[in-house]
């Protein structure tokens, strides 16, 4: 999912761009923490023609209990009606960590940026970054792409990439699609992941296989001690 960019205008970034984004997405992930949201998840496999063969639909739901300990509850069961497709723990691992990725300070040590230009992400002048593992130990899923940071704000409004590692072996063959997470301001500052969507084909030793999928993250709602929050 590769895109040319436009040369650098005369504003060149700020010289700790760098800093400053790990810095909010560090608050980020901090507020993001007191949110309880809802989590609606639909994978459709798909011939590369384009007809359709089978689906995945949850919804889950991230609250708090009345004493303000953060959970996750699926809604009702999820429906199945894959056919060659098998979703595995990297798949969801992937759901909740990697497609909503989060650029913390934590993490710098396991990641290499380059800075790549400059571009208007509907409507919002941004910077792009490129970002990739510096290495990745076994059992690790990390985040390979580009961000788009707002040039006002600092702070990333869109990212696009892929989770990896990809898994080849003699017995196991598991691939995960190029995906794109859009953000959103929510309560008027902060901007969480609002939509992933991918449509990649994936290129199977016993043939290609298209995957199409959509993750909506909606019903944002900031815990307190006085909150009582339902989901219908």
């Amino acid at each position: 999912m590769a895109c040319s960019l436009p040369p650098l205008r005369a504003n060149d970034p700020p010289a700790d761009l760098l800093k400053q984004v790990l810095h909010h997405e560090t608050e980020l992930e901090a507020e993001r923490g007191h949110y309880a949201y809802r989590q609606n998840v639909r994978i459709e496999e798909l011939e590369v023609n384009g007809r359709r063969r089978g689906e995945y639909r949850e919804t889950r739901d991230i609250i708090f209990t009345p004493d303000g300990k953060r959970l996750e509850q699926t809604v009702g069961k999820p429906y199945q009606t894959l056919d060659r497709l098998r979703l595995t723990e990297e798949d969801f691992r992937d759901i909740r960590e990697v497609q909503s990725f989060l650029f913390t300070s934590d993490q710098l040590f396991m990641y290499q940026t380059r800075f790549k230009g400059e571009e208007t992400m509907d409507g919002i002048p941004c910077w792009v970054l490129q970002v990739t593992p510096r290495q990745i130990l076994q059992g690790q899923r990390l985040f390979e792409g580009l961000v788009w940071v707002s040039q006002a704000e600092l702070t990333v409004i869109r990212l696009e990439g892929q989770a990896v590692p990809q898994i080849l072996g003699r017995k196991q063959e598991n691939l995960f699609p190029r995906f794109t997470t859009i953000r959103k301001k929510v309560d008027g500052k902060h901007w969480f992941p609002e939509l992933t969507f991918a449509d990649d084909i994936l290129h199977f030793r016993t043939g290609d296989l298209r995957l199409r999928m959509h993750i909506e993250y909606t019903k944002y709602e900031r815990f307190n001690v006085d909150s009582k929050i339902i989901y219908k």
